[in-house]
């Protein structure tokens, strides 16, 4: 007993700090723009193994075994409330097959455009710009670009990787809502996928001056049985003259997509 009672005091004191930190942060307030909204602005990245797979996995190796270390799959825990992505039978099968060939066919590998929620949580920063009438998310991989409008844009012009945008307030949260997509990206290196009917609707948070609380709702009849949501927390690039750098990886990928053309093997 008098072990127990060591231990359990000792598991309290751990947890002390914590519960004061959310104590602290609970009732957050940003710092505001001139027109009154919380400012967002800033260097943003997530510190998380979600792009290798949305769900609880354990380590793996990479495709190559001589790649070692260098190419495995680190460990990681799931970014999807209630554990599992809810798939429709022939989906999950799609999700399988999928997996089978993810080191291939995963459209990260030919520097496609990451598509919405994936964007947010590859390894990678992203930096919020914002204005009164809209807000530009400027992604370091592939240079992908979104420009949201904070009132309704019309319909979109055509399905595309990064869908259709609109952004409104909900107190301090910022809300989009995205649509018309294309069915070309993925949601993670581990073949979970969506199609066309693709609707993600997300939520940026302020909960501390340095983080920001991420949450993307996910529907698509087609491949999932009900919507489904991930959530993470964001962090700040807080290091001195932070920036985002060039990351235009297409010239890395031409091989991988028109090597098999050349007359030549490449050598």
């Amino acid at each position: 007993m008098t072990i127990f009672r060591r231990t359990a005091a000792a598991a309290i004191i751990v947890l002390l700090p914590a519960l004061s930190v959310t104590g602290q942060t609970s009732g957050y307030k940003s710092p505001r723009t001139p027109d009154g909204q919380p400012d967002l602005n800033g260097i943003w990245q997530a510190v998380n193994t979600a792009n290798w797979d949305l769900q609880d996995h354990s380590a793996s190796p990479g495709p190559v075994a001589t790649l070692g270390a260098i190419g495995a799959v680190p460990p990681g825990q799931g970014v999807v409330e209630g554990g599992a992505i809810p798939y429709l039978p022939a989906a999950l099968a799609k999700k399988k097959e999928n997996f089978a060939k993810r080191f291939t066919a995963d459209p990260e590998i030919k520097c496609y455009l990451p598509g919405v929620p994936r964007a947010t949580y590859m390894p990678y920063p992203f930096q919020i710009i914002q204005g009164a009438n809209s807000i530009l998310i400027a992604y370091q991989y592939a240079s992908a670009v979104r420009s949201i409008p904070l009132r309704d844009p019309g319909a979109s012009p055509a399905p595309s990787w990064m869908g259709w945008s609109a952004g409104h307030w909900e107190g301090d949260t910022l809300v989009i809502d995205v649509a018309s997509f294309n069915d070309e990206t993925w949601f993670d290196r581990a073949g979970d996928f969506h199609s066309d009917a693709l609707h993600v609707v997300e939520r940026y948070t302020p909960r501390s001056p340095d983080t920001l609380t991420y949450e993307a709702t996910i529907e698509d009849p087609k491949v999932f049985s009900r919507p489904w949501k991930i959530s993470m927390p964001l962090y700040r690039r807080v290091e001195k003259n932070a920036q985002l750098l060039e990351f235009k990886c297409v010239e890395f990928a031409e091989e991988v997509i028109y090597g098999h053309l050349r007359k030549k093997p490449n050598k």
